[in-house]
């Protein structure tokens, strides 16, 4: 595979101004949390990511599109009491999702759609906090007007404490679904100071950080101040007043603040008296975070440091417990504004961000026994595309599309003896650049293989343009007028078909709708499209059991992730993140001299499948489309007979794809002529032509949880690659990477020009890239081999065996030694998997940098004058290994091979091969490794195909077994777009003691 490797695509990833889990931390809940646990990533460009923990592969979900200056400057979740239906059985409560930015109203966000579901504003001033009242279980109230004096169940709402600029605090009521003002604690005084931080101590408590050096205590029923606390005057040579950046309090009452001094300060929760100070930053702390029981406390700053606190044992009997800074560490390279925890009985995490864009996870429990974890600040769903054929790539952020053209790689222009000086011919060019129109930022966009049309979609609108290249080879665009019907259907994904007939919608309520495109071979003419549109519409599903304990997300599980057309553009699928697929099938062949259809009254659109709540209505329409299809050119989309049988997969898919066709054959071509055109009759008034899609109908998905499936679509089951290779013999490489999948490419051999066919598909995530070669199946793991089953094999001597069983051996005693210090899991042999508790992997014991020493100093000599360190829990013995460790590793694979039933010949004693053993290394050499994978792209935006050679140029010659030259092949050249976070512009930062020798040469690098 040719690599062009573009670090020149504009993409700024934006700050991280707010964090919020959607539950509060319980010692009641799973031991990997709640299945409706997210966090949500506030952003300054205002964007809100939608995370799904997933017992600690953190996956990007969903991403809320932002606009012109948009910020998040906060974000709080409610859990609504449950409710009673119709029937009378009880409702989950729904769980909603609150944001505040540089204005004074207050959003609520639909989970399921992804835009703004209301809003609430006021006469009062900019919003700079917001915090959510703690959640109470549901209360009996008596009822005075039964005989019996029975009760009923009173719901309880969470209120909303908002803090302003102008020093007032207001309270919003989220009760019965609505969000609407309730009341204002306090006025603004003369002085106005903005209030910068704000907490719930209680249920009716409320505590305030402001900008002049005070923290305030209110209480709701009655409105009034409780007590003012004060911080004092500010440092001298600098400002006055104090700021008090942040608030939490702690389960026991007790409110800690953190200010603009770096000073974390603890106050008593009753008396409202300073316990204890602790100036452990250099400069501002601007965020706290609290765990669970109130023994831990974080903070972070300006300085790029987070800093643990915890309670001390008093050394004396009655001595009062201190607080004292356990750790610190820079997670960070920038300044940390955001900071949110969550814990339950084996997930315990701290997420944290600020000015370098990327989200840090922290473990909490196991503080210094886990290593952190860095989220990918790069989005999930990678915006580029490209049109092979023209060699263009397509790139978009916020309200900006770039076209860049990319020349053709050395190597190629060598071999066809067109090379000129590199230094004439630049290796790229940005040759089109596109600003949308409008407030909202682009969603989704995509381009035509052969770089002819490109569409544009915000979640208002969907625009196509028209691309031709001037004679000064760059390109100009031209909009396309569309029908009415869609000129306003907004999208938040769209994608063009292989074959550029159709044009998929994904709206933001998750329709999905198809636009047939026509006359987009004529050069002279702009493309049209059908005035109506083709609605898909997809199975009714059965939700799981209802959490009651933690709530509903309402329909953002049906909210649909990815969307894939088949190489022949027949073939649809669609995924959402419940992890359901479904399908549809075009039928018949394409007939250009039929009437474009005709729209029956009522009707608004070409409807491929109804498909309602109810069987009735489901039957009705079923039959209707059946007897009385609607054709488009003698074509009809509906839905796949066994797109039932499909199976639900385990989590949402990241990735799907359908295998590109092998076949030389040319695809058929639309009838022009009107052959094969069905006339009615008399029985058989709407005929049409029911012949379903022969190409490729294998789909590829990789889940969130790094499964493989691959699935024969029109036969409803597991492919027989996909039973041949279940997930549980991925190479233990690929299974340790904490990344996940964000794309892929394809490297099709044509099986007509080789007797070895090639299928292979180039995974990729933000710092890695991996090939799995699916015309081969996978070697099992090591660690799943079973010794048990072991099969005889005369050319393993007893001399071999024995030398692997001491390894054998020795590899326990060193596992041994190694979990001396591991708890109580890890001694009764539970996964690594498993210990973790949702950030990173475990660290060894040997190389733990807190809790108790893990070195001992080695002195000797008669003056001690030889003195070094030793870590401890490390084997000192001889690790080099056997001398015939290669001739090991060679038994294992025949071993393995033998294993799978294929046929294996042992390499003789003496080092010469038999002819079968020669026969099959030429073999194994010919079809190349199963898989491969390398580290050494990073951090990756996407990866998308650029080029395709015409004829045979550019093709790598391929020979047979004997010699003979068999056909060509060209190797597959992609595009591989890299954005480095030392090439984005990021504001200057806070440099301390010790830090000079960066600082400089920053400075000489800016």
């Amino acid at each position: 595979m040719d690599v062009h490797r573009c670090r020149f695509v504009p993409y700024p990833p934006s700050a991280i101004n707010a964090l919020a889990f959607s539950h509060s931390s319980s010692p009641k809940t799973s031991s990997r949390g709640p299945s409706t646990l997210r966090l949500a990533i506030g952003r300054a460009n205002g964007d809100i990511e939608i995370w799904n923990p997933l017992r600690g592969a953190w996956h990007q979900e969903s991403t809320f599109p932002g606009g012109k200056d948009r910020s998040i400057e906060g974000l709080v979740w409610t859990h609504d009491p449950e409710e009673k239906d119709k029937t009378g059985a009880n409702v989950p409560g729904r769980l909603r999702l609150f944001s505040i930015g540089y204005s004074s109203v207050v959003t609520e966000w639909d989970l399921g759609n992804g835009t703004p579901l209301r809003h609430a504003s006021g006469n009062y001033g900019d919003l700079w906090c917001i915090a959510t009242q703690p959640r109470q279980q549901m209360t009996q109230k008596k009822d005075d007007n039964t005989v019996n004096g029975s009760t009923e169940d009173v719901a309880q709402y969470q209120s909303l404490a908002v803090g302003c600029a102008d020093g007032s605090i207001v309270l919003l009521s989220t009760a019965d679904g609505d969000l609407k003002f309730e009341r204002t604690l306090t006025r603004p005084a003369k002085k106005k100071a903005r209030v910068l931080s704000i907490a719930w101590q209680s249920k009716y408590i409320v505590v305030t950080g402001h900008a002049d050096s005070t923290i305030r205590v209110f209480d709701i029923r009655n409105g009034q101040q409780v007590r003012s606390m004060s911080l004092g005057a500010g440092p001298q040579g600098g400002p006055k007043e104090i700021l008090v950046w942040s608030i939490k309090c702690l389960v026991d009452g007790t409110i800690v603040s953190g200010d603009s001094t770096g000073t974390v300060s603890f106050w008593d929760g009753k008396h409202y008296s300073p316990l204890q100070r602790i100036m452990s930053h250099k400069a501002d702390i601007l965020e706290l975070a609290v765990s669970r029981d109130g023994g831990s406390v974080f903070s972070g700053g300006m300085d790029r440091r987070t800093i643990l606190y915890r309670r001390s044992a008093g050394t004396r009997p009655g001595e009062k417990r201190r607080w004292v800074e356990v750790a610190h560490q820079r997670f960070h390279s920038h300044d940390v504004k955001a900071m949110a925890i969550f814990e339950a009985k084996r997930f315990s995490v701290m997420a944290s961000g600020g000015l370098d864009t990327a989200p840090i996870i922290v473990p909490v429990q196991e503080y210094g026994k886990e290593h952190h974890r860095t989220l990918p600040c790069l989005p999930q769903h990678p915006p580029v595309r490209s049109a092979p054929r023209k060699r263009l790539l397509l790139s978009w952020w916020d309200r900006e599309i770039s076209l860049w053209r990319i020349a053709t790689s050395l190597q190629t222009l060598v071999e066809s003896n067109e090379y000129e000086d590199p230094s004439h011919s630049p290796t790229r060019r940005l040759v089109a650049k596109v600003l949308i129109q409008g407030e909202e930022s682009i969603t989704c966009a995509d381009i035509l293989r052969d770089g002819s049309l490109l569409v544009v979609s915000t979640l208002s609108t969907v625009k196509v343009f028209r691309l031709k290249t001037k004679s000064d080879s760059t390109i100009g665009l031209r909009k396309i007028e569309l029908p009415s019907e869609l000129r306003n259907i907004g999208a938040k994904i769209v994608q063009w078909s292989p074959d550029g007939r159709w044009l998929l919608a994904v709206t933001s309520d998750d329709k999905i709708r198809a636009m047939r495109a026509f006359g987009c071979d004529d050069s002279k003419k702009a493309p049209r499209f059908l005035p109506q549109t083709v609605d898909f519409k997809r199975l009714p599903r059965k939700t799981l059991r209802p959490d009651h304990l933690h709530g509903s997300l309402g329909s953002y599980d049906r909210s649909i992730a990815r969307v894939a057309f088949s190489a022949d553009s027949r073939i649809l699928a669609v995924g959402d993140l419940s992890g359901h697929i479904d399908t549809w099938v075009l039928e018949g062949h394409e007939d250009m001299m039929q009437d474009p259809p005709i729209i029956r009254p009522n009707d608004n659109s070409i409807s491929s499948s109804s498909s309602s709540s109810t069987d009735s209505s489901d039957e009705s329409d079923r039959s209707d489309e059946e007897g009385h299809p609607i054709l488009v050119y003698a074509q009809h989309w509906k839905r796949n007979l066994t797109a039932h049988l499909i199976p639900k997969l385990a989590s949402a898919p990241l990735i799907m794809s359908f295998r590109p066709t092998s076949s030389t054959s040319p695809l058929p071509k639309a009838l022009t002529n009107g052959y094969g055109h069905l006339h009615p009759t008399r029985h058989n008034p709407y005929p049409h032509s029911r012949d379903l899609p022969s190409g490729e109908d294998r789909l590829f998905i990789v889940t969130a949880e790094h499964q493989f499936h691959e699935i024969n679509v029109l036969a409803g089951r597991i492919s027989d690659w996909s039973r041949r290779n279940p997930t549980s013999i991925l190479p233990n490489e690929f299974n340790s990477i904490k990344e996940r999948a964000m794309g892929c490419v394809w490297d099709v051999a044509p099986s007509s020009l080789t007797n070895l066919s090639r299928q292979r598909i180039w995974l990729y995530g933000n710092t890695w890239l991996w090939m799995f070669d699916l015309a081969q199946d996978l070697p099992r793991s090591h660690h799943n081999k079973d010794d048990s089953d072991e099969p005889h094999i005369g050319e393993l001597d007893k001399k071999s065996k024995l030398r692997k069983r001491k390894r054998e051996e020795e590899s326990r005693k060193r596992e041994l030694v190694l979990s001396m210090d591991h708890d109580d899991d890890a001694s009764s042999g539970a996964l690594r998997k498993e210990r973790d508790t949702g950030a990173g992997s475990r660290i060894a014991p040997h190389e733990t940098t807190t809790g108790v020493g893990r070195k001992m100093r080695k002195t000797t000599g008669a003056k001690g004058e030889d003195v070094r360190f030793v870590k401890l829990g490390r084997d000192l013995s001889d690790e080099s290994g056997s001398e015939d460790e290669d001739e090991e590793d060679s038994e294992d694979q025949a071993l393995m091979r033998l294993r799978r039933g294929e046929v294996v010949t042992m390499v003789n004693r003496d080092g010469a091969d038999t002819v079968e053993g020669a026969k099959s290394q030429r073999e194994e050499l010919r079809k190349g490794p199963p898989y491969w994978g390398t580290f050494k792209y990073r951090p990756i935006l996407g990866i998308v195909p650029i080029g395709e050679a015409e004829g045979d140029e550019d093709n790598e010659a391929i020979t047979g077994t004997d010699g003979e030259r068999t056909g060509v092949r060209r190797a597959v050249e992609v595009a591989l777009v890299e954005r480095p976070m030392f090439e984005v512009d990021l504001p200057g930062r806070y440099y301390g003691d010790q830090e000079w020798s960066e600082k400089k040469d920053t400075d000489v690098r800016l």
